[in-house]
């Protein structure tokens, strides 16, 4: 079943990364009226760096879990079959 839900989670993935950068920039802009900064960067603020990297971070997992039990949700619901443990060990 695992296999059949392959394609699923590679679709909800690429949306949970679109949603989540869009979710990071606009969380940033309320923070900040410039853009988040990026290690690229010559000239960054250490910290204004670990804060925006940090936030990044934490959305984009938020997003991805949430995006991927959805998934995994509706997947079940149409199949029957959960893609995935039933509980943690």
């Amino acid at each position: 079943m695992s296999l059949l839900f392959k394609p699923l989670g590679i679709i909800s993935g690429l949306l949970a990364g679109i949603v989540a950068r869009k979710t990071f920039e606009r969380t940033w802009s309320a923070f900040d009226g410039q853009g988040p900064p990026d290690s690229e960067h010559r000239e960054v603020s250490i910290p204004k760096l670990v804060i925006a990297l940090a936030l990044e971070g934490a959305i984009f997992a938020l997003v991805r879990g949430l995006v991927d039990h959805a998934a995994r949700r509706a997947f079940a619901r149409y199949t029957g079959a959960w893609p995935g443990e039933e509980r943690p060990e």
